[in-house]
């Protein structure tokens, strides 16, 4: 879903940029909900085009507030809204991804800094009581998906979740022991670009407010088996980094790392149902789907029952 021509030329003209044309477009990744695009221009200079919409449309908001307060993102250049449908923006060009992933101790670093920016008013929050909704959200969504004649057969997904809700209230406490604030959400070693400019912290299109503990257990790639071991690690480095000691005091009845691991988990499987019912109603999709859930509830009911 690239922007059109005609966004394209309104942003150029609303930006820095405005005495340039575009000359070529060029796709880097492209999906349903969102596309990125850098796109050459006629003085030989490129910049980034990112479109995208609902649920993520609020990410030119987040990149702006996360670098009034010092957090290295990339600079947003213009932005074009249609209403909560449609965002795009023109973004400075950090050059070619890097062919190593950013390190351990970057990411630690780079989380440090993400959760010591004030909150952004508007973000959803994630505190304690959201958090023990979340099982429950996800057999709301499971019901729907059944009610429109799809995931049926669904007995082993819909035990795992009753489990989970049944002690979610319990698990749930210490959500807002420190770090607890703004959150990146997608935070991965992809999410870090660490080009010629220096390291700049990208794809913010699903922060908000909440532990910090979950962006550490995001760091490992979730089509990974979960790896307490790891994020404990990630845990270590991050407070090594200057974030708060009370990072690895345990949560819930459980260790930082297995609390964090399990809610990351679960907070996975809603958003994966959520998207099944409403951004990502492709029925032929259902199958890999489920097989993610059932394996991330797994994990989750591994940590948290």
């Amino acid at each position: 879903m690239p922007a059109s021509s005609r966004v394209l030329t309104s942003l150029l003209a609303s930006s820095p940029l405005r005495a340039w044309r575009a000359v070529r477009r060029e796709p880097i990744h492209v999906w349903a909900l969102s596309a990125v695009e850098r796109v050459h221009l006629d003085d030989g200079g490129t910049v980034i085009l990112k479109s995208a919409i609902a649920p993520f449309t609020g990410e030119a908001d987040v990149l702006q507030h996360a670098g009034r307060h010092g957090v290295l993102v990339p600079e947003v250049l213009a932005v074009s809204r249609q209403g909560e449908a449609h965002l795009s923006m023109l973004l400075e060009d950090l050059g070619e991804h890097p062919a190593e992933d950013a390190s351990l101790p970057q990411g630690a670093a780079a989380a440090v800094a993400i959760h010591a920016c004030p909150p952004m008013p508007g973000l959803p929050i994630l505190d304690a009581r959201e958090l023990a909704s979340l099982p429950g959200r996800a057999l709301d969504s499971l019901a729907r998906l059944q009610q429109a004649g799809r995931w049926s057969d669904m007995a082993d997904i819909r035990l795992s979740l009753t489990n989970l809700a049944n002690v979610a209230e319990a698990r749930s406490e210490g959500a807002a022991t420190p770090p607890f604030g703004m959150c990146h959400s997608e935070f991965h070693p992809t999410s870090l670009h660490t080009g010629p400019f220096g390291l700049r912290i990208l794809d913010w299109a699903r922060a908000f407010t909440g532990p910090g503990l979950l962006d550490l257990a995001s760091w490992r790639d979730t089509p990974l088996p979960l790896d307490v071991t790891a994020i404990a690690e990630m845990i270590g480095a991050y407070i090594a980094a200057g974030g708060p000691e009370s990072a690895a005091a345990e949560r819930g009845g459980r260790p930082a790392e297995v609390w964090a691991g399990g809610w990351h988990r679960v907070w996975i499987c809603e958003w994966y149902l959520q998207q099944s019912v409403h951004w990502m109603p492709d029925p032929e999709a259902d199958e890999a789907t489920q097989r993610v859930v059932r394996r991330h509830l797994t994990e989750a009911e591994q940590c948290l029952t």
